[in-house]
């Protein structure tokens, strides 16, 4: 019998690109799995309104994880006007295909190793190493909003906080509210996550990224949580800093840092950042973890106007294949594709086109598996 039972959700653009290059990999490791492929993407948007569709749900609580690669996400007014004809003024809304599913498999932490490998030509420096740990289920991706125009209930709701009422002669059709909610057992959590990957990896700090300061009530939860957490791991200094601020170190002094904590908004903001300080999304995978199923997927988007091409640069999907391997138990394999990237990447004789090279993503995992096997 097979052992795992892995989801391949390819997606559109160059997802499929990419998830073709991580094929290469898996294949060499040959692992012990089935991989069955699913659906989700702009395509299944724009024909059954839909771009996570219940099949694939089906689909996912049925295999053990899931390899994700890209797909084409837009604003909800731009993606009605590519409904088929058939589903247009249909009360239809459009909502990301992603977050609906770290909240349908509560995948509360999202890891971003964000690494420079010698030898890439894009890094800001060679020293980075950092792990940004992102809120993945609350904060302002909840989807809690409304309007315009806003219900009279909400508005009414809203009336008794002092600071709504330079607000109160503002007409509802013109207004439009999110709300940013933490619970304390969320805070709780990914700051533990943030703690134990210190601890097991030898960080010797964790750096909580917020701003209590003006956001109070969420971001102060944040760091309450935070302070008690840090008493039960000695040896390892929890610092404070500013979401502005955090951006402008990063650039300045990224190699002061290790493991970087936040929450949903913000932890997007910031692994962005570090991402391109390590040589873009290319290099950036991400691992969407919760209790008892896991989505890896590269952080880059859909690229529709490559998409077909292979010219994108896969290590980012790899690196996914690398995050995946490791929650699933094989960490010497996982260790040697890091290895396999570092190596390739020094030689920089294959390379695509954003290194400065010609090569493509297949060429690209080819050189890398080839190395693999060599270690």
């Amino acid at each position: 019998m097979t052992k795992h039972h892995i989801a391949v959700l390819p997606g559109d653009g160059v997802g499929n690109d990419v998830m073709d290059a991580a094929r290469i990999i898996l294949d060499t490791i040959n692992l012990d799995a089935e991989y069955i492929y699913g659906d989700i993407g702009w395509e299944f948007w724009k024909t059954e309104g839909n771009p996570l569709p219940d099949r694939t749900l089906k689909l996912l609580r049925e295999t053990d994880c899931c390899l994700f690669g890209a797909i084409t996400s837009k604003p909800n007014e731009d993606a009605q006007k590519e409904l088929s004809p058939q589903l247009q003024n249909k009360g239809i809304t459009y909502s990301s295909a992603i977050v609906r599913l770290r909240q349908e498999f509560n995948l509360h932490t999202n890891l971003r190793p964000c690494k420079a490998y010698p030898g890439n030509p894009l890094n800001y420096r060679d020293d980075i190493d950092l792990v940004v740990f992102r809120e993945n289920t609350e904060g302002l991706y909840a989807g809690v909003e409304f309007g315009p125009p806003i219900p009279q209930t909400v508005i009414d709701a809203l009336m008794t906080h002092k600071k709504m009422k330079k607000f109160s002669t503002t007409s509802p059709e013109d207004m439009a509210i999110s709300c940013r909610i933490f619970t304390r057992k969320a805070c709780q959590n990914i700051v533990t996550q943030a703690f134990n990957y210190a601890k097991d990896h030898d960080y010797p700090t964790v750096t909580l990224v917020e701003k209590p300061n003006v956001i109070r009530e969420t971001s102060g939860m944040m760091v309450q949580e935070a302070r008690k957490i840090a008493k039960n791991y000695p040896g390892i200094d929890l610092w404070e800093v500013n979401v502005d601020a955090m951006c402008m170190w990063l650039v300045k002094n990224p190699q002061d840092y290790g493991v970087l904590v936040s929450s949903n908004m913000f932890g997007d903001i910031i692994s962005d950042l570090a991402a391109q300080i390590v040589g873009g999304l290319g290099f950036a995978a991400s691992g969407n973890i919760g209790d008892n199923y896991a989505v890896f997927e590269p952080t880059h988007g859909s690229a529709p106007k490559y998409a077909g091409q292979y010219k994108v640069n896969p290590t980012a999907m790899i690196k996914s294949v690398m995050l995946m391997l490791d929650w699933l138990g094989y960490k010497k394999e996982a260790m040697r594709i890091d290895q396999a990237i570092a190596q390739v990447i020094k030689e920089g004789t294959v390379k695509t086109y954003d290194m400065g090279g010609t090569n493509t993503s297949l060429e690209v995992a080819e050189a890398i598996a080839k190395v693999y096997e060599s270690l």
